[in-house]
């Protein structure tokens, strides 16, 4: 058996722009404090946390060993819910893809990390865009495709002739309470929903138009630190979300409750359930309306670092060795 080599990666949630992304529009996103850890090594056979790898329910997986020439064991640990709007995939993807590198000796660039998950993302899933690997990779807050962009630029990335253009982006000190329904929505398919209505439906498109005004306009008040302008348009952006048909009776019922508390709340994510998310001053009247509608509430702090190495043995995490 070989050394451990272990990795985390941060979740996200997106502000503004979900959705409307996936067509080149704008989109803000943050990377939060709950993290997925991953120790790969060297083995004889492959295993993921203690079983046989079985690579048909791990296409991300197969993806990032497709250039092994030796198996290895995996372990994993998520602070991240699962199937949330969160990010764990893509979290998953950035660590794996950031542990292998550096156990086969590769010193691949942030950038070079970013499009190893991404590529993982869209073989498993076969559409998205790369914001979930941006953000989970480099960590702290992230625009995209804005028309005036603050912050260093990061990168452009193309794919299927749309293109997305990625700047860092400075974020004051915010308390967000996420919001789980607790029901497990995966991202291609909600993607590709509102992909249908958009063929079927000149009145998506106006949608997806009125989106990317909306995500414009937050991210000026990001800018500006504007929480209340910042607010309103979270719930605008869910109200057209709404529109697309991506949010449920359990996300609505989490916002709703969430709303006389909160400058603002919203889905986030791709929807159909997991995650919505409140900007507030009072995270602990929005947790216990969440409680009281059912739901699980997390309070998160943001600008957290993006992937990287930790130590090993990773003890800390919780990983079974």
């Amino acid at each position: 058996m070989g050394e451990w080599f272990t990795a985390s990666a941060p979740g996200k949630f997106v502000i503004l722009g979900e959705h409307s992304v996936v067509y080149g529009k704008p989109a803000v996103t943050l990377a939060v404090d709950l993290r997925m850890t991953v120790a790969v090594r060297r083995s004889g056979w492959n295993t993921m946390n203690g079983e046989r790898l079985d690579f048909r329910r791990q296409p991300h997986l197969r993806y990032l060993t497709r250039d092994l020439r030796h198996a290895i064991d995996v372990l994993t640990y998520s602070e991240i819910p699962v199937g949330s709007g969160m990010g764990s995939s893509a979290a998953l993807s950035a660590a794996m893809a950031l542990a292998i590198s550096t156990m086969e000796g590769d010193s691949l660039s942030e950038e070079e990390i970013m499009l190893e998950a991404y590529d993982a993302e869209f073989y498993a899933q076969g559409n998205g865009s790369p914001m979930d690997a941006s953000t989970s990779v480099h960590g702290g807050g992230i625009s995209i495709n804005m028309p005036e962009p603050h912050g260093r630029h990061l990168w452009d990335v193309e794919r299927n002739g749309r293109r997305w253009s990625f700047n860092d982006l400075s974020v004051p000190e915010m308390t967000f309470v996420i919001g789980n329904t607790g029901i497990r929505a995966p991202t291609g398919p909600q993607v590709d929903k509102v992909q249908r209505y958009m063929e079927r439906n000149h009145f998506a498109r106006e949608v997806i138009d009125d989106i990317e005004r909306v995500t414009i306009e937050g991210g000026k008040a990001l800018m500006r630190r504007d929480l209340v302008s910042l607010g309103k348009c979270m719930t605008e952006d869910h109200k057209l979300l709404s529109i697309l048909g991506v949010s449920c009776d359990a996300l609505n019922k989490l916002v709703n409750a969430s709303l006389p508390y909160s400058y603002g709340a919203k889905l986030t994510g791709s929807g159909g359930g997991g995650c919505m998310v409140a900007l507030t001053d009072e995270p602990e009247k929005v947790c216990e309306a969440i409680i009281s509608r059912g739901g699980t509430p997390y309070v998160v702090r943001t600008g957290g670092p993006g992937a990287m190495m930790e130590p090993n043995p990773p003890d800390k995490t919780g990983l079974k060795r």
